[in-house]
């Protein structure tokens, strides 16, 4: 893996983003892995080196350079897939404690096989829809911090990200262009407001993160039965 090694290496260095010898060997072996298991299931259309060292490594990085995640913090990746971005936030903060959560169970026991492969043994994994999760008593309103690189338009992550968040804690929407709530109806019906937003470009592409705070409790009729949220967006209901 030289060239991932290489250009992962020339990406945190532009970004800023610190790393020792150990997390980029640690990642590499991750890199690995998944190219491996991607012969036998679909984890990612990006099979080239350079490109999943930037287009996935690299940009679930981009989160330590432009979010303020404390030391100790509790993590979310909710449709996680194959642990972007919170495995590869693992290996380059330890110290945060994470959750990988995806409704496909082929891609959890792909996790349980990496956290094994990487010998990393702090990492929980759920199988099962957001929906479901964001009403679990031990999951709801437990994380200082959920996270989502999902193509959903914003109003539906919302509804399923925020529900985790302890009252103070922050939603990291990662968008791969600009994208804004039609209005303010799924951010006030969430008790949440739009902190910020940052534009910033990886390898001269653009990029957005959208930092949403979580202002007070979820109504308890949030998330709504699985696919509501998709098939009835917040931001369209009357």
């Amino acid at each position: 893996m030289i060239a991932f090694d290489s250009t992962l290496r020339e990406t945190l260095t532009e970004l800023g983003v610190s790393y020792t010898d150990q997390m980029i060997r640690t990642a590499a072996d991750y890199a690995s892995y998944l190219l491996d298991e991607n012969q036998k299931m679909n984890l990612t259309a990006i099979v080239d080196e350079k490109e999943i060292a930037v287009k996935h490594f690299a940009d679930s990085l981009c989160l330590l350079k432009y979010a303020e995640i404390p030391e100790g913090s509790s993590l979310i990746d909710v449709g996680t897939g194959a642990g972007f971005p919170g495995m590869v936030l693992k290996i380059f903060r330890p110290d945060l404690k994470l959750t990988l959560a995806d409704s496909l169970k082929k891609r959890c026991l792909f996790l349980e096989r990496l956290c094994s492969e990487l010998d990393i043994n702090d990492v929980k994994i759920l199988w099962g829809r957001a929906e479901e999760l964001g009403r679990e008593p031990e999951l709801r309103e437990s994380f200082h911090f959920s996270v989502a690189r999902a193509v959903a338009a914003l109003p539906v992550l919302l509804e399923y990200c925020t529900p985790f968040l302890k009252i103070g804690g922050a939603f990291l929407a990662m968008k791969a262009k600009e994208e804004y709530f039609d209005d303010n109806k799924a951010l006030t019906v969430l008790e949440c407001v739009e902190e910020e937003k940052v534009k910033y470009q990886l390898n001269g592409e653009d990029r957005t993160l959208i930092i949403v705070r979580k202002t007070g409790k979820t109504p308890e009729k949030y998330p709504r039965r699985p696919g509501m949220p998709e098939k009835k967006p917040l931001c369209l209901v009357k």
